[in-house]
């Protein structure tokens, strides 16, 4: 069974080996910079999906802290009426700790799926690229 050349159907055994090794070199060139190309697209995709859950940690903080200076005042001064002003601010901090608290965890799920930060589908591909190179020069010694 003859080696063929996936471009032209020539017999690999019958070309230069000078000419062999140029092939191998300008697709190991193109394959290189369709990995890396790879890897830039999955790293701009997990620092996307980071920096939405960073966003999210940040309007949390936002958030529990203008709430708590505004609101507060409000809904102290609305259950002064039913309980004592101690109750009414500890009723109120406890609604709005547990908002922040709700906000956090959404933050951290979102960080969480943009990691870990590493190009997971380049580099397996690079290991099937490396798997699929060992095999064809078995192949070709034979």
């Amino acid at each position: 069974m003859a080696v063929q050349d996936n471009h032209n159907g020539d017999d690999l055994r019958e070309r230069p080996i000078g000419e062999l090794l140029k092939q191998l070199s300008e697709e190991t060139t193109t394959l290189v910079k369709q990995e890396l190309d790879l890897a830039k697209a999955e790293l701009a995709q997990k620092g996307q999906q980071a920096g939405k859950g960073i966003g999210m940690f940040g309007a949390a903080g936002v958030l529990g802290f203008m709430a708590f200076g505004a609101l507060t005042a409000f809904f102290i001064l609305l259950l002064d009426g039913a309980v004592p002003n101690w109750a009414a601010a500890l009723i109120v901090a406890a609604v709005y700790g547990a908002i922040a608290g709700v906000l956090a965890l959404q933050g951290r799920n979102k960080v969480k799926e943009a990691t870990p930060p590493v190009p997971e589908q380049a580099v397996d591909s690079v290991k099937e690229d490396v798997q699929w190179a060992k095999t064809q020069t078995q192949s070709a010694r034979k």
